[in-house]
């Protein structure tokens, strides 16, 4: 338990040592670097580990609260995810960041973001959980906003902030309402309230809205319908801290805390609206941001409406009671979603730091090694038969909704098709061709401190689907059970999107397509920005600021101090120096004494 410890704490002590004591020391990149390794290792070293370890924080009445690791066959699974991808972001940043004047704080918030996310996979209880819950947002937002001094990264790490309080606030009333129907915070303690019938006891409707305010977590920090608005913003972070939220920290937090409630409960405590709600929401998302995706024309944006949608299938596994097919497809995603941002950031820094795929071209010859590595991320995504790692786990959330909903599992095959349609599309137009651009025409192959992690990637987003490496990794894996439904389904809509993307897209100069609903992402930003925020945000403000105003600063505060000044300025006149004043006062005092004595 030793080793879980020194896993927990390393990054954080780290990060305090390079910000508060190395902080212009310029071997702080490097040492970040090292302690994520280390990390990494520990994580190895814990795969099979199970028990629990920790300290009592706080005694409030009948709540005792811990901070306590726990670790299972899901937790250090998830850390090995978590590490892995984290050290790999760590090593190409190298080079990525290397001319940023900025570099060590940008490395600073990496270690805070990783302390983050092993406190939530770690956590014993949801206090805790909730404690890095917080600590994942502000990581997010010190990241998404590192070039702050240009107003859309500082806007992004704001509206990324704003959305995920809100989502924070309904997980925190759901994370209240289940202590207050099972008595317990822990997780082994609500698997022993489920276990000893507190489900089938508790009120079936009090459980369901507690469970979908803890669902508005994951709202949040997933970037599910509607909070969906801030990922794609989040792009304008530095690619390798986009590459880190999107694959194995912030947005799989909620996909883990749902499943971690699952497990704890029990799948049947998600049967009925709950369940259903979470499962369509995520169905929804996942089609939504996948039409998207068909008209995004920046390379990060077109990846993060991908995310999106992923995470979408990932959601409606888990309302559709398969939340270990959702975890499987966070694990083998991880792997292929981070190859395919950190492939996207090689492209932008060897194209001087153009994101437009339409400035790109001809990056087959220029860039071999990015663009095989950029290949192997895409088949993976598309779910490429029999050969990725996307695949094998696409195809149990496609099987999860065969089984559970019809109608979901046309949206979930509706999205396969459009996944291979987009990736198809941003592939043949980024490195087929020939360049659109001098940016393009000027880039060449990336060092190996990028193609390197682009390599290891690679062949995990091929391999990690085997058997031999979802067991060696400690992946939650479902038992998969053939379905040749599904499986013409997952084959027929591959080979449709590809044919059809590479068919239309192939030696194009320009988009043939254009449809204004998906290119202004259903007009979301537009009327949370033109109706939420102006005529409810603003003015709500106005209202508040008129009161402030009026009441508190006119009638009460101003109005107290003016009078008192009134009143001072009155007994002021009397203090005057002047002997005739102070006969006046005299006089007009034992006039009062006498009136008071003989009248009163």
């Amino acid at each position: 338990m030793t080793l879980a410890w020194i896993l927990f704490y390393l990054p954080i002590a780290m990060a305090a040592a390079n910000q508060l004591v190395l902080r212009r020391n310029p071997l702080v990149p490097y040492l970040a670097t090292a302690a994520c390794g280390v990390c990494f290792v520990i994580s190895l070293l814990l795969l099979g580990a199970n028990g629990t370890t920790g300290f009592s924080w706080a005694h409030i009445g009948g709540l005792d609260i811990h901070i306590a690791l726990k670790l299972d066959h899901l937790s250090t699974g998830m850390m090995v995810v978590v590490t892995g991808v984290g050290f790999l972001v760590h090593v190409f940043s190298l080079a990525y960041m290397k001319e940023d004047e900025s570099v060590n704080r940008y490395f600073c918030g990496l270690g805070l973001f990783m302390f983050s996310m092993t406190g939530i996979v770690l956590s014993e209880n949801f206090i805790m959980m909730f404690i890095f819950w917080e600590l994942v947002g502000l990581s997010s937002y010190l990241l998404i906003s590192h070039w702050y001094h240009k107003d859309s990264a500082a806007d992004a790490g704001k509206k990324a902030f704003l959305c995920n309080r809100l989502g924070d606030f309904s997980f925190m009333i759901g994370v209240l309402l289940l202590w207050g129907i099972s008595g317990s915070l822990g997780f082994e303690g609500l698997r022993t309230w489920a276990n000893d019938g507190g489900v089938a006891a508790a009120p079936a409707t009090l459980l369901g809205v507690a469970i979908l305010c803890i669902f508005g977590g994951a709202v949040g920090k997933s970037a599910q319908l509607p909070l969906h608005v801030w990922l794609p913003d989040a792009m304008e972070g530095p690619t390798p801290a986009s590459a880190l939220i999107h694959a194995a920290t912030m947005v799989a937090a909620g996909v883990y805390m749902l499943f971690r409630l699952q497990l704890s409960i029990g799948a049947e405590a998600f049967a009925g609206f709950a369940g259903t709600t979470i499962a369509w929401i995520g169905g929804l998302t996942a089609l939504l941001a996948a039409l998207m995706a068909t008209q995004q024309n920046d390379i990060k944006r077109i990846l993060a409406y991908s995310t999106l949608s992923q995470l979408g299938y990932m959601i409606m596994a888990v309302g559709l009671l398969a939340g270990e097919a959702g975890m499987f497809h966070l694990y083998t995603h991880a792997w292929f979603k981070a190859l395919l941002f950190l492939g996207a950031g090689a492209i932008i820094y060897a194209c001087h730091h153009q994101q437009d795929i339409w400035k790109m071209g001809g990056l087959l010859k220029k860039m071999p090694i990015t663009t095989a590595t950029f290949a192997a991320g895409t088949a993976a995504l598309i779910a490429v038969p029999y050969v990725t790692s996307g695949f094998w786990s696409k195809e149990e959330i496609l099987a999860a909704a065969y089984h559970g909903d019809k109608f979901l599992f046309s949206i979930a095959t509706g999205v396969a098709f459009l996944t291979a349609f987009y990736m198809t599309r941003a592939f043949v137009v980024t490195f087929l061709g020939k360049p659109r651009s001098d940016d393009a025409s000027h880039a060449h192959e990336v060092g190996p401190i990028m193609w390197v992690p682009l390599t290891i990637l690679a062949l995990l987003a091929i391999l990690s689907g085997y058997h031999f490496a979802s067991d060696l990794l400690n992946a939650t894996r479902p038992e998969h059970i053939a379905n040749t439904t599904v499986l013409i389904a997952s084959i027929g809509t591959l080979i449709l999107g590809f044919g059809t993307g590479f068919t239309l897209y192939r030696g194009r100069d320009k988009d043939p397509l254009s449809i204004p609903l998906f290119r202004e992402r259903f007009y979301f930003d537009g009327i949370y920005d033109n109706f939420i925020v102006r005529y409810f945000q603003d003015a709500f403000a106005a209202i508040i600021h008129f009161l402030d105003e009026l009441l508190i600063n006119g009638l009460l505060v101003g109005g107290l101090s003016r009078g008192a000044v009134s009143l001072g300025n009155v007994f002021r006149k009397l203090q005057s120096g002047q002997l005739q004043g102070y006969t006046y006062a005299f006089g007009l005092g034992v006039i009062l004494v006498v009136y008071f004595t003989v009248f009163l």
